[in-house]
């Protein structure tokens, strides 16, 4: 059996697109028979190095999260700015925009993705990590995300 190109095969999250977070987060929770979750709106673009088909980006969204066992459901807002989330939200409408896998190694993982033609659309610190976003819809059907808890080096496409 051959090594994982995402690093390892944790799913950590599956993202759908929103319009509007607060309505939608109600909806999913009384779907999911959970409270709604609190709202986290995203730092601006340039203070989380972003970058978006790789130039600068200042986009932010809003985020809501929901614990479904092992796996999170996090919900999507677009607040503007060129991003992936846009993008997908004004090409699809509300639809499932990312898988997410957590990475250890987050620069062998876009080489490995790279090597299955999804390449890195979008990127940006989170914390002490990072996140990053490839277009796997050609080859896979939805956009996949990899988390890095520790960044060791900002990722490059």
């Amino acid at each position: 059996m051959n090594e994982s190109a995402l690093g390892n095969t944790n799913l950590a999250q599956v993202a759908i697109l929103v319009r509007d977070i607060e309505e939608a987060r109600h909806r999913f929770a009384a779907l999911l028979g959970q409270e709604p979750p609190k709202i986290i709106i995203t730092q601006p673009g340039d203070e989380v190095a972003m970058t978006y088909r790789g130039a600068p980006s200042n986009a932010q969204c809003k985020l809501a999260f929901f614990s479904v066992g092992p796996v999170q459901l996090e919900l999507i807002e677009p607040m503007g700015g060129a991003s992936t989330w846009q993008e997908g939200l004004d090409q699809q409408g509300e639809s499932v925009h990312h898988i997410a896998f957590w990475t250890d190694d987050m620069q062998k993982s876009v080489d490995g993705l790279k090597a299955h033609s999804a390449p890195m659309v979008q990127r940006g610190d989170m914390g002490d990590g990072q996140y990053a976003y490839f277009d796997g819809r050609e080859r896979f059907g939805v956009v996949i995300e990899l988390l890095e808890r520790t960044r060791k080096a900002r990722a490059m496409a």
